[in-house]
């Protein structure tokens, strides 16, 4: 029997909850920086080669993208707080074996089941915080703070993960989800109250299979585009099996008494304007975190620590603009117009982002554009969390988180890919307009400290912040004609919300 608070009694502990809430996502997007930063020493300790270094990061989309849909449905199935206890402890344990791995396998091996227990853990998450705040000014806070967390995670994992290699060791990087899984376990136990599983949820749909080999094939295939281009068959093939596998998913959905992904949840203006939103932000932002970092790094000379310092100004205007949209701008007026106002000021941040060159002063090229693009983040990723969840039940409410999740790790792969391959290919263009064939190969052995190699990056760099402000501007464009009109957004669902567990 599920123990029940109407909407109008709130919880009395419900801030610790959330406290607890962005713990659990705090821990599963900080993993998704500190472990790319410690990469590079633990392929030395190790001994593996570049191939393999791309499986580390691999293995672990593959499971987290292609199991999210199922985690949400879990969680809606068996329960928040237990879903949330499963995927924490399960996250803990294989990142204390991936911090003591002594070979690729066991490292490989421990962040594919790292990627399993997070995608049980971050629909839990999200619907914990669904299912504990619906009064709406209370809601609006709460999912500002929630979604200013999730938006400058990757930002404070570049500084945490600099500093853990740097002064102990890249091992660090995987055992710091054991401290603060030991807290957020103990959070748990405490804070959340015990209920049954919800027996209306039934998880025998036939599409269960479709879903995770559609979803597998979609990572598997933008992560093989960053490494062997747009035209391989190992990027065509799992492409192409994608669009069939996913097309045969969405016909059996439409067909079963007891679909994992209820279409309600899907069509709803709101909540589907707020999922596009994220896949196209989570495609563009990769753009700052993944160029800026080689620009400070590889061209301004910064060490880790140091770059994960200069990211400090995007964290924080992040937050600012997430708390401030959810909490006095979205009941004034409404996502429609607030998502798209953000989106073009977002763009503004990333032109001028692109504008950066080999002599760019952190404080008038770096410093300024974080500050705009951050608070333009923040605004977007705190509205559209907050509307991707409104108003569905505590029997969809981890469907719903689950989504949440699974636009941002598909538009972050497909952004990596992408911007990854344009700006390979507009270095290599400025290169050959540049320099000569004869010049190139007389200096091939230290290509990478000539000018016109630095020059032929930064170029690379702009043409890919260029390109992410386009994602961001059609993100604004897709919210400017989904969303619905109207200074309020959809109410929370005034049925019975059932405290997580």
């Amino acid at each position: 029997m599920t123990i029940a608070r109407p909407p109008s009694v709130p919880d009395p502990k419900r801030w610790w909850i959330l406290a607890l809430c962005g713990l659990g996502q705090l821990m599963i997007v900080l993993d998704l920086a500190v472990v790319n930063i410690a990469l590079p020493k633990a392929q030395i300790a190790l001994d593996f080669s570049n191939d393999d270094r791309q499986w580390i990061v691999t293995a672990y989309a593959l499971a987290f993208g292609s199991l999210l849909l199922l985690g949400g449905r879990l969680s809606d199935r068996i329960g928040r707080k237990r879903t949330f206890m499963i995927g924490m402890t399960g996250f803990a344990l294989a990142s204390a074996v991936g911090g003591a791995a002594q070979n690729f396998f066991m490292l490989a091996g421990a962040r594919a089941v790292q990627g399993v227990f997070a995608a049980l853990l971050s629909p839990a998450t999200l619907s914990l915080l669904t299912t504990t705040f619906s009064e709406p000014r209370e809601r609006g806070r709460a999912f500002g703070i929630f979604s200013g967390i999730a938006g400058s995670g990757s930002a404070v994992g570049l500084l945490l993960g600099g500093a853990l290699t740097s002064y102990l060791s890249w091992r660090w990087c995987l055992y710091v989800n054991d401290v603060i899984a030991v807290v957020g376990l103990i959070g748990a136990a405490v804070l959340l109250p015990r209920t049954e599983s919800d027996k209306r949820v039934r998880i025998n749909d036939p599409g269960i299979i479709f879903a995770v080999a559609g979803l597998v094939s979609l990572v598997f295939g933008f992560s093989e585009a960053a490494l062997d281009g747009w035209g391989a068959a190992t990027t065509v093939g799992p492409l192409a099996a994608a669009v069939v596998l996913l097309v045969t998913f969405v016909a059996i959905e439409r067909r079963v008494a007891h679909p994992i992904l209820p279409f309600e949840v899907v069509l709803n203006r709101n909540r589907g304007a707020s999922y596009l939103t994220i896949l196209l932000l989570a495609i563009g932002m990769f753009g700052v975190f993944l160029f800026l970092v080689y620009y400070l790094e590889e061209i301004a000379g910064y060490s880790a620590v140091r770059a994960g310092l200069a990211f400090i100004p995007l964290t924080v205007s992040v937050v600012i603009g997430s708390v401030l949209t959810n909490t006095r701008l979205l009941p004034r007026f409404g996502p429609k117009w607030l998502v798209s106002v953000a989106a073009v000021v977002g763009c503004v941040g990333m032109l001028y982002f692109a504008q950066i060159s080999l002599t760019t002063s952190y404080w008038s090229g770096i410093l300024p554009p974080q500050l705009i693009f951050g608070v333009a983040l923040g605004a977007m990723f705190g509205v559209c969390f907050n509307m991707a969840t409104a108003g569905t039940s505590p029997g969809t409410a981890g469907v719903a988180s689950a989504l949440v999740t699974t636009g941002q790790q598909v538009g972050g792969s497909i952004g990596t890919s992408l911007l990854n391959t344009i700006a390979t290919s507009a270095a290599a263009t400025y290169l050959a307009a540049h320099a000569s064939a004869a010049y190139l190969a007389a200096h091939a052995s230290t290509i990478m400290t000539t000018h016109v190699w630095r020059s032929a990056q930064v170029h690379s760099y702009g043409v890919a912040f260029y390109i992410a402000a386009g994602f961001i501007f059609v993100a604004g464009l897709g919210a400017a004609i989904i969303y619905p009109a109207g200074k309020r957004p959809a109410a929370v669902s005034e049925r019975v919300v059932a405290h997580a567990a």
